[in-house]
């Protein structure tokens, strides 16, 4: 006896369109954005920051948009598929241990805040401008992940640019 699986995809509807119904405001998050980028952090880092914390947020849209566009700076598939679990792999250099352990501190700030320990692994990795960077970056793909899934963005479709 065979069995044949068959993939059905399930239609999610976006709720709401925050660029169309509050333009002002979303404009305002893409110049965060930007600022952000602007602030001297490696893109490759900063893409394995968007990935973990959209991880940990259970965010698909922001999930999808930020594989591609680490996918598009040359990051590999198998750094990617090990995220979740980077503490027990050797794929990941200090400096990004230290921002990925920070980021999860940011990103579940509720449960414990960032304790020092985890600040003072990242100062060894990042002066005090780049600790900035790391921090607002932090704050930055969380409040796009709550935005994405509030709004159910609906993930797929995005392209990347060009690698930047």
């Amino acid at each position: 006896m065979s069995t044949t699986t068959t993939r059905e995809t399930v239609e999610v509807p976006q709720r709401l369109d925050l660029g169309k119904h509050a333009a002002s405001a979303y404009r305002a998050m893409l110049g965060l954005e930007q600022a952000v980028r602007d602030l001297g952090l490696e893109h490759s880092l900063l893409e394995l920051v968007k990935i973990r914390a959209s991880q940990i947020n259970g965010c698909a849209y922001c999930l999808d948009m930020h594989t591609k566009d680490a996918e598009a700076l040359g990051e590999t598939h198998q750094r990617m598929h090990a995220l979740n679990a980077w503490r027990e792999t050797p794929f990941f250099t200090a400096r990004e241990r230290a921002a990925l352990a920070l980021t999860e501190a940011i990103t579940l700030v509720a449960e414990d805040g960032v304790e020092d320990e985890v600040w003072e692994a990242a100062a060894e990795h990042f002066d005090a401008s780049e600790l900035a960077a790391l921090t607002w970056a932090v704050a930055v793909i969380n409040t796009w992940n709550r935005v994405a899934i509030t709004t159910r963005q609906t993930p797929g479709q995005y392209r990347p640019k060009t690698a930047r």
